[in-house]
């Protein structure tokens, strides 16, 4: 049975702990993980907004996202700063504060082509790597190939899934503020399409050795909180 969302897992003194959760879009990854960091008193990364920063880069240099030689050595360049906190994760490139830019539907539209980018994909990993190691709190990371790329050797590793009707309602409430039939059908594209573009790179529809898988189709914000927390809470048994 899950913990309790009062009955939250303590972290072991004095070790850091690395929490990584992958999943497909609208799973509820993003929410979830950042709330369960919070709660633990972690840090918190969504290497997603990394992929949409650089998205916002390339269009701002006016380089075509298909053009893959460039696009690469604009990810090698790129002056990204992104906070970890679980209150602001402020995202900046440049010193332009680009937290809120990089959820416009114009980047949604074409981040699957740089985030397909096998060369974008080591330059952004490597930068993750960097930012899960110098956090001495410890960190939960969400993302697509978090639990069996970017941290396989994560302490909790979590693939955090749901029906495809349940992400769609989700992403269509996020994205329109409704789940009626005309929302979910016009977000369909920006969930299916990319969730198969980007599983071309990235495994993050089936659970890798020692990962959990928890199916959030029938279970509440709270819910799934809890389930992840209570993976957390067995690692932590088990040290």
């Amino acid at each position: 049975m899950p913990a309790s969302s009062n009955d939250t897992p303590d972290r072991p003194p004095g070790r850091r702990l690395v929490v990584a959760v992958d999943g497909p879009s609208g799973s509820g990854k993003s929410s979830v993980s950042r709330e369960v960091a919070a709660r633990l008193g972690l840090r918190y990364l969504d290497t997603g907004a990394m992929y949409r920063a650089l998205t916002w880069w390339v269009l701002a240099q006016g380089v075509d996202p298909a053009d893959q030689p460039t696009v690469a050595r604009l990810a090698r360049e790129l002056p990204l700063e992104i906070g970890t906190s679980t209150e602001s994760t402020l995202l900046t490139v440049d010193g332009q504060d680009l937290t809120a830019a990089v959820r416009e539907p114009r980047i949604s539209a074409v981040v699957s082509a740089i985030a397909t980018n096998l060369d974008v994909r080591a330059e952004l990993i490597r930068r993750q790597r960097a930012l899960i190691a110098e956090e001495d709190r410890g960190i939960v990371v969400e993302g697509r190939d978090i639990t069996t790329v970017v941290a396989p050797d994560a302490d909790a590793r979590v693939l955090l899934t749901a029906s495809e009707l349940a992400r769609l309602g989700r992403r269509a409430l996020e994205v329109h503020g409704r789940d009626d039939d005309a929302a979910i059908a016009a977000t369909r594209d920006q969930v299916v399409r990319r969730d198969a573009q980007d599983a071309t790179v990235a495994d993050f529809l089936e659970a890798g050795e020692g990962v959990t898988v928890i199916d959030s189709s029938e279970m509440s914000f709270e819910e799934t909180v809890d389930a992840v927390l209570a993976v957390v809470g067995r690692v932590g048994a088990d040290r």
